[in-house]
């Protein structure tokens, strides 16, 4: 059975940085791609990052050279650092196995405010 577990949330002001972790128990976390997604309140659940199929990664318009997703196969983790963080990153973050499987995680929240 997989859990994934999210954490490194909380309050930063406009600007700064937060890190947040997804650690996952079961097996095979290696093969899994792996994303993070968030979701405003009042707003849908939108994607944020992801590793692609070869290995590499990709994000969102809205946070493209402000964040990176990174992973340590050996702690079954994968990481969101988010850095000059705006108050519309405010959100609950979660993170994805991804398809076929789409495990997900509880999320964290993330509030960017002064």
């Amino acid at each position: 059975q997989v859990q994934l577990v999210e954490s490194g949330g909380g309050l930063v002001q406009p600007g700064g940085s937060l890190r947040l972790s997804c650690a996952m128990s079961g097996n095979f976390f290696s093969v899994y791609a792996m994303g993070w997604y968030r979701q405003a309140p009042g707003k849908q659940r939108e994607w944020v990052a992801r590793f692609t199929s070869g290995g590499g990664t990709t994000y969102a318009d809205s946070v493209k050279g402000r964040f990176t997703i990174s992973r340590d196969n050996a702690k079954k983790t994968v990481y969101l650092q988010m850095n000059s963080l705006k108050p519309e990153d405010t959100a609950v973050y979660y993170c994805t196995t991804g398809p076929p499987s789409n495990y997900w995680g509880q999320g964290t929240q993330v509030t960017v405010s002064s």
